[in-house]
């Protein structure tokens, strides 16, 4: 009896080994760096306008040659100006806006040819990746020689008689849909090139949603005249413009280059 205990025990010690040299050599931590950029109210149409360098950390775990999990930290910054704008309209709407963002996200990566690493064969793949993430925001604007965080300032009225509708949340969802080329540098590391772009939940990265201007009278009153101020800086004066478009959401891109290494060895094949 005891020796079919010591028995077991060792084919379990031995599959548990097993598994974890299989894990790790089918694991790949790295990091990635590049820039990232914004399409919104305050930049409709202009791809890579106002890019600004982004960076953050990755971790992959491969399933097999052709499909794989992927786990991102993303940090980033985006921007617009009015002032820079090409139409007359925007110019005179003169609102800009600056925000850091925070983003963790997961999901997959498709293959189109398989990939090991190390291989003469097939030693690259292009790739399609599909995430869900949350991510932090911190819309600002510069106004009097200092930064201004623009939520609680509730530039549209929110939460006032103006208004019904609740401030919005600096934490949102987004889903980042892209693709990437991935080349094996020998068995143990990987170099990567991302482009993706996330759909967003919220017309707010810019702190501009609503159609039309809130009545600064009633900013004033219940909010604060720094509110007021900052709602409404058309270079004309005119509160019956249009501040922003309510139909649609905003966006912000990703584009990069990543590293990876793999955490453990073993052979370039994955089953």
């Amino acid at each position: 009896m005891k020796k079919a205990f010591t028995m077991l025990f060792l084919v379990l010690a031995t599959q548990l080994q097993a598994q974890k040299r299989t894990f790790f050599s089918q694991s790949e931590l790295g990091f990635h760096v590049g820039q990232t950029y914004y399409l919104g109210d305050l930049n409709p149409y202009q791809q890579f306008k106002n890019a600004a360098l982004a960076g953050g950390l990755i971790y992959r775990y491969n399933f097999n040659n052709r499909l794989t999990l992927r786990s991102t930290y993303l940090y980033g910054q985006i921007a617009a100006a009015d002032s820079s704008s090409p139409y007359p309209l925007l110019v005179n709407r003169n609102l800009s806006f600056k925000s850091t963002l925070h983003e963790v996200a997961t999901g997959l990566e498709f293959h189109f040819v398989p990939f090991q690493f190390g291989s003469s064969r097939y030693p690259a793949t292009a790739y399609l990746l599909a995430q869900i993430g949350v991510f932090h925001m911190n819309p600002q604007t510069y106004y009097n020689g200092a930064w201004q965080d623009l939520q609680p300032l509730v530039t549209e009225g929110q939460g006032t008689s103006a208004n019904a509708q609740k401030p919005y949340s600096l934490y949102q969802l987004c889903v980042p849909l892209g693709m990437g080329l991935k080349v094996s540098l020998g068995k143990m590391a990987t170099f990567n090139l991302d482009l993706s772009i996330r759909k967003t939940f919220t017309d707010y990265l810019d702190d501009v949603g609503a159609d039309f201007y809130t009545d600064p009278q009633i900013l004033e009153d219940e909010v604060s005249d720094l509110s007021a101020a900052l709602s409404n800086q058309s270079l004309d004066g005119n509160r019956f413009g249009k501040r922003g478009t309510s139909s649609t959401k905003d966006w912000y891109v990703y584009a990069g280059a990543t590293f990876t290494f793999r955490l453990g060895k073993g052979g370039g094949c994955f089953y």
